[in-house]
């Protein structure tokens, strides 16, 4: 479903992903785990056109069977094309409601974007798609509050239901527990396995306890190259990545968590 090819980035004399060869199949949650630094971030912006590459192909095959290269495409048309993503800092828009934040989104995946002079009121296959998205991220009865109003893990949800909209093949959800209170975790992990049952989910998750419950698959950078590909179980057994994630993970430890990798 979305693959790459040789997938290179340099800023500079800095190789941040080096000649990655990557693919998520439908339906798939994979994981992308590596130290700080390690390129995760500038990889999803490279997946989804916030950054161009320097070199290697993005493939993108939707549900449609259409394929796709995804290089040189502006972030609203991958969105447009079905791949979507949360962001490691909360983006919701505060001042409007948590059902307008869903709204909105659902409205520009679809063919009304750019209606400008139309009565939002009046496009109530929006409404209906954002009350259902809401009934599925847990936040239906929170619909007319403003999304400042939320806690930090509702606005989480917010993110996740936002990019729910517009029914995307693909979710890239960048680090959906950062900041979250312990007692709000199971409820992102739950809805984190809810969606992955009809959507193709990339999940970076620093921690490992999560990565090791969730993933059908697991990928490790470091310093921008892939060092392990492959179920959870032989990623916990690989000395390579133990070396290199925290210095050496020991599976019998728990909640073992970093701060949050920069942008």
């Amino acid at each position: 479903m979305l693959r790459t090819n040789g997938l290179t980035k340099r800023f500079g004399g800095l190789t941040a992903v080096d000649s990655v060869d990557f693919e998520l199949a439908e339906n798939e949650l994979c994981s992308l785990i590596g130290p700080n630094g390690a390129g995760k971030t500038t990889f999803f912006n490279l997946l989804t056109g916030a950054l161009s590459p320097t070199d290697g192909e993005i493939e993108f095959t939707p549900h449609d069977g259409a394929q796709r290269s995804l290089v040189g495409a502006e972030p609203h048309e991958i969105a447009a094309m079905g791949i979507h993503r949360s962001y490691q800092v909360t983006n919701v828009f505060p001042g409007a409601t948590v059902l307008e934040n869903v709204r909105v989104a659902a409205q520009a995946a679809g063919p009304d974007r750019l209606n400008i002079w139309r009565n939002a009121g009046a496009l109530d296959r929006y409404l209906d798609e954002a009350y259902a998205v809401l009934d599925r991220v847990g936040l239906a009865d929170a619909a007319e509050t403003p999304a400042s109003a939320l806690s930090h893990g509702a606005k989480r949800q917010l993110e996740v239901g936002i990019a729910l909209a517009g029914d995307p093949d693909v979710l890239l959800l960048d680090e959906p527990n950062a900041g979250v209170s312990s007692e709000s975790v199971g409820r992102i992990i739950d809805l984190i396995e809810d969606v992955a049952t009809d959507h193709a989910v990339l999940l970076v998750e620093h921690n490992m306890d999560i990565v090791m419950e969730v993933s059908d698959r697991v990928v490790v950078l470091n310093q921008g190259a892939v060092i392990a590909d492959d179920e959870p179980e032989a990623v916990r057994g690989d000395p390579a990545v133990q070396e290199a994630y925290l210095g050496g993970y020991d599976p019998t430890e728990s909640d073992l968590a970093t701060d949050g990798e920069p942008a």
